[in-house]
């Protein structure tokens, strides 16, 4: 069991799951970053946590983090937006912004965790999305930036072996966060007839399952593949979307 982990997008969501279940999975110490401060603050866990508030795309960032970085043995490369927009409607600000976060910022977290594990080896997990995966209308931004992700994961997975780094990813369909609230389609349903109600309702028409994961059920995922129970697979995407890449 990884003892030293660092995790992004830590203060809601797959992050703050991945957070508290590793905690109480025998974790000792959790490099937490966020860029909302008050929700890092509200994160309390039994466990020793360093809480950095910044942005995963600020390269100076990960500068000044090295010192705290030494001795991690897993991360979680986890902090993500989502978007929504046609290609021929779609702002290249807009664009930049969404790949920034996703594929900018996972790069230089990656970078720096298989830096700081160059010598003792380790395991990394990047939340990637079976967007990634399926092509759907309006999701040409985000479903391109996770799409990169998931090549980016089996690149760092050949380069890492000679150090025993291990990088994998999750790729989960619709999953109960807050992300959802920033997409306007989402919002609006939830505002006429309830947010539970609007995941039900997405899901019915989405997944074969009929729903859509818990942030908890993802962390599961993750920390199996942090543990010695995965120790030989590497470079492997985890599917975990009800059915809905079928």
């Amino acid at each position: 069991m990884a003892r030293h982990i660092l995790i992004t997008g830590a203060g809601s969501g797959i992050g703050l799951a991945c957070a508290q279940h590793l905690a109480v999975q025998g974790a000792e110490r959790l490099v937490l970053v966020d860029r909302d401060a008050d929700a890092l603050s509200r994160v309390e866990l039994p466990v020793s946590v360093d809480r950095v508030i910044g942005d995963v795309r600020d390269a100076a960032l990960w500068d000044d983090l090295a010192p705290l970085l030494a001795g991690i043995d897993a991360a979680v490369v986890n902090a993500g937006v989502a978007g929504a927009g046609a290609i021929a409607d779609m702002s290249l600000s807009e664009w930049q912004r969404i790949i920034s976060i996703n594929l900018d910022g996972a790069f230089l977290t990656l970078r720096a965790a298989m830096r700081a594990m160059k010598d003792t080896g380790g395991a990394i997990v990047a939340t990637s999305s079976a967007a990634g995966i399926k092509p759907e209308v309006g999701v040409a931004a985000y479903g391109a930036s996770k799409a990169a992700l998931l090549h980016l994961v089996k690149v760092a997975a050949k380069e890492g072996a000679a150090d025993r780094i291990r990088v994998n990813a999750v790729a989960p369909a619709g999953v109960e966060t807050p992300v959802w609230d920033t997409v306007p389609m989402f919002a609006s349903r939830a505002a006429e007839i309830g947010r539970d109600a609007a995941f039900a309702e997405l899901a019915a028409m989405a997944t074969p399952l009929g729903r859509y994961a818990k942030p908890e059920e993802i962390a599961a995922q993750v920390a199996f593949l942090l543990s010695d129970a995965a120790a030989l697979i590497t470079g492997a995407t985890l599917v975990c979307d009800g059915g809905y890449t079928l």
